[in-house]
């Protein structure tokens, strides 16, 4: 199997949450030319799930890769860039998926002895498809649930060979953050017939600063960023609108409760002060991964006994991933990947080390077959 001509395929055909029919036809393409006497192969929405039956099985496995792309214009200049404008496998989902069919063909090829479940997991970046996947198990297809369940994350930062996690708090909860305010515009002559939206963000972008500065216990981790503002129209024209976009990350459920408390508090006072409406729209929210310690513990010491691997015990990060979900419902692990680049995840530039592929996938088959 060339995986660098497989993840190369991908990585020219990125697509957003449930919108990646062109990699769920590669993928079912992939799976037909293996042999199919142990597989069973479903699909779910713009996703893929299948299922290999282990030999003499005890238990199943699960291993969960992400689909999706990310709204971003690439710029590595790569001969095989993104073909489609505006989008980019900047987060290395395109990576993800290639070791997840390598271990397809490889437990196709030669059965392992537990059942194996790959789920194919559309809309990590957004909506968010790990929740409703599981649902959709639950409620559908329980067969297709596993005892235990593992997943890689590539981490640019870290050399090629590198298996980093740890057990408990791996990633944080995190929450996205709208927030849209509607005054009344007008003529820059006469404010005073108008309610000023661009006047009530700036005030509001820097009160919601306070939450971690002033509401939140100093020990515990809490981060709130606007990463965008937008307000008016024209430079004589006061705005009748504003738009404040931000992520909320937590390391605990009850934080990231809290914080959207002081949220509404305070957008309730900017109501109040300025005379406006304000609309909170937390958009995508994601439950923290946290590593079961036995499993965790496992994939650090299969590492310590792995050939060329590095093994890290690594701090938590705040990090967002809907891996959270499936750890939360069923006993697993998340770990880093290294991936030798020196730009970060969802930079335009981001290429990772190709070797990362050979190394994993054959690192992920060797674990899986101990368990």
């Amino acid at each position: 199997m060339d995986l660098i001509k497989v993840r190369r395929d991908l990585h020219r055909i990125p697509e957003l949450g449930f919108q990646e029919y062109k990699t769920q036809q590669y993928i079912l393409a992939f799976i037909k030319q293996l042999p199919q006497s142990c597989m069973h192969v479903t699909t779910w929405r713009t996703g893929v799930v299948v299922y290999i039956q282990g030999t003499n099985p005890a238990k199943t496995i699960g291993w969960r890769t992400d689909i999706d792309g990310l709204p971003i214009a690439e710029e590595t200049h790569a001969s095989y860039a993104s073909a489609h404008e505006g989008q980019m496998h900047a987060c290395g989902h395109d990576c993800h998926i290639t070791i997840a069919l390598s271990l397809v063909r490889a437990f196709a090829m030669s059965q392992p002895k537990q059942n194996v479940v790959i789920y194919f997991q559309p809309a990590e970046e957004g909506p968010g498809g790990a929740e409703p996947m599981l649902a959709w198990l639950r409620e559908q297809r329980p067969d297709l649930l596993c005892d235990e369940i593992y997943a890689l994350h590539i981490a640019p930062e870290y050399p090629v060979g590198t298996i980093a996690t740890r057990p408990g708090l791996l990633f944080a909860n995190t929450s996205e953050l709208f927030i849209d305010l509607k005054g009344m515009g007008g003529h820059a002559a006469y404010p005073h017939l108008t309610r000023d939206m661009a006047v009530a963000a700036a005030t509001l972008l820097v009160q919601l600063q306070t939450i971690v500065s002033r509401n939140i216990d100093p020990m515990n981790s809490v981060v709130v960023t606007v990463g965008k503002m937008t307000a008016g129209t024209a430079q004589n024209i006061i705005a009748e609108h504003a738009r404040l976009e931000g992520t909320i990350r937590t390391v605990n459920a009850e934080s990231m409760m809290e914080v959207k408390r002081r949220i509404e508090a305070i957008c309730a006072g900017i109501e109040a002060a300025y005379e406006c409406e304000v609309s909170i729209d937390y958009g995508s929210m994601y439950y923290e991964v946290k590593n079961d310690t036995h499993c965790a513990e496992k994939l650090l010491a299969f590492a310590k006994t792995y050939d060329g691997a590095i093994d890290y015990l690594c701090p938590p990060a705040m990090t967002g991933e809907d891996f959270g979900y499936f750890v939360d419902a069923i006993p697993g692990a998340m770990f880093w990947s290294g991936a030798d680049c020196p730009y970060n995840l969802h930079h335009a530039k981001m290429n990772p080390n190709e070797q990362l592929l050979t190394f994993n996938a054959q690192f992920a088959e060797s674990f899986i077959r101990t368990l």
